[in-house]
């Protein structure tokens, strides 16, 4: 919507990413059992979905936010967008920290089904 409102391709987009990344880095310490469906695909051939448990399935993609931001090191991030690497480590290992924090203070959350 931002370029949407100017003609100049320079401004950049702010997103909620870090914030998505904190909710993230929460859910792998209170769930990290819980299965996550994944769409396999394989050289552009769907092969259908597996179960993968949160805990291998978020640090996975933390450890690929973590390459990438590395990565982007010394490099121009302003055309490259390598800022939201780095945003989306920090939200993670804020969000993580929060939680650990309140589960350290408060004890782990009873969860009734819904």
């Amino acid at each position: 919507m931002a370029q949407a409102a100017t003609f100049s391709y320079c401004i950049p987009t702010v997103g909620a990413s870090g914030a998505i990344s904190g909710i993230l880095g929460g859910y792998i310490l209170l769930y990290p059992g819980t299965k996550i469906r994944t769409f396999v695909v394989l050289l552009r051939f769907p092969l259908g979905t597996i179960d993968i448990p949160a805990f291998f399935m978020l640090g996975y993609w933390f450890i690929l936010q973590l390459i990438n931001g590395i990565a982007i090191l010394g490099t121009d991030t302003i055309s490259g967008g390598g800022v939201a690497f780095w945003a989306h480590i920090g939200g993670f290992l804020a969000g993580a920290l929060m939680i650990f924090l309140i589960m350290m203070f408060k004890g782990q959350p009873r969860i009734e089904a819904a």
